[in-house]
């Protein structure tokens, strides 16, 4: 099981202070543009990249648009750690992508 969080209240955490953000859009999209301090860990690759995170640690997770992301959180939530679905995701970021 995991939480979700909306566009507006994800950015206003992220102003607030600087929390760890998983992309897992595939290394082009990243590329193309990202939320501040968000870390690449594409979908198709998260398994295998999963050893390089912290069970003790909070997770928000981001894609385009929610879906990829909704099956990220899935996943690793059952592999014990806490995650975060940002909904709406990049989409729906107010400023612009670094």
């Amino acid at each position: 099981m995991y939480r979700s969080i909306g566009p507006a209240e994800f950015y206003q955490e992220t102003k607030k202070k600087s929390i760890p953000v998983i992309d897992v859009r595939e290394s082009v999209e990243y590329q193309m543009g990202h939320v501040p301090n968000a870390e690449s860990f594409p979908l198709s690759e998260l398994e295998a990249a999963s050893s390089q995170l912290k069970k003790e640690k909070t997770y928000y997770v981001i894609c385009q648009s929610g879906g990829r992301s909704a099956t990220a959180c899935n996943w690793l939530a059952s592999q014990g750690f806490d995650v975060i679905n940002v909904m709406g995701g990049t989409s729906a970021w107010p400023d612009r992508l670094v």
